[in-house]
């Protein structure tokens, strides 16, 4: 198995602009596995991250790509986003997942080092990352509520769900790094470890009760197409405001 040691991080720049389609092959392929949403990026868009520096990229020893992940500024740079991660399925379970978000969030505090970053996910793993970086996790009316970012859902397979909790929640938990307000990181580490059996079990109740309209509604319709699936409050409360 590989190990952080033997990956190279770097901030992406024009002398990988050639990796995007790749990156955008695998940030679908893997959607698709684990059966989730995706906002779709295409190879131009992720070449652009690359040529403003808003990117990193991962290699292996040898020189093959490893790992990605962008960023992305709303409403007037008051919001940055930490998006599209994603590792290679030959150096997955090694470490390089969390060694890449350490990066792109270093760079994204470096640059916007007033902004709230924010992150939406569908797994406890990058929940767990998340809150060792010092991520809380928060209510959908606690981050940016630029059209332009949630038009970015619309490829979403949630995309309905979405829209059914006029886009106060969905599949998706919101996360978010405040520079002004803010746990330290150990305080959120500690509480993710405590409480991660908890947040697993609320997850999949979440997912569940967010499908169940849709699934009654195709089992009435006959149709064989299934649906794919203030600051210092407790935690648990952000999470699933169902």
């Amino acid at each position: 198995m590989e190990t952080q040691q033997q990956f190279q991080i770097l901030i992406a720049n024009e002398t990988h602009l050639d990796f995007a389609q790749i990156i955008c092959d695998e940030m679908l392929s893997s959607a698709k596995a684990r059966g989730t949403g995706i906002a779709k990026r295409s190879p131009e868009y992720i070449q652009q991250k690359m040529r403003e520096g808003k990117a990193v990229i991962a290699f292996n020893q040898d020189g093959i790509w490893a790992g990605f992940c962008y960023i992305e500024t709303w409403s007037h740079g008051e919001y940055v986003a930490n998006s599209g991660l994603i590792v290679a399925p030959a150096f997955r379970k090694g470490g390089l997942a969390k060694a890449i978000k350490k990066k792109i969030f270093e760079l994204s505090r470096k640059l916007y080092p007033e902004s709230k970053i924010f992150g939406l996910t569908t797994g406890l793993a990058v929940m767990k990352i998340n809150s060792e970086l010092g991520y809380e996790p928060v209510t959908y009316s606690e981050l940016t509520q630029d059209d332009a970012f949630w038009a970015g859902c619309k490829s979403c397979v949630n995309y309905e769900i979405l829209m059914s909790k006029e886009r106060k929640n969905c599949m998706c938990t919101a996360m978010l790094y405040d520079p002004k307000d803010h746990y330290e990181p150990e305080e959120t580490k500690q509480f993710f470890e405590e409480k991660k059996g908890i947040l697993e079990r609320l997850l999949r109740i979440k997912q569940w009760k967010f499908l169940q309209p849709f699934l009654k509604k195709d089992k009435e319709d006959n149709s064989t197409k299934m649906v794919q699936a203030s600051k210092r409050r407790s935690l648990l409360q952000y999470f699933f405001n169902l």
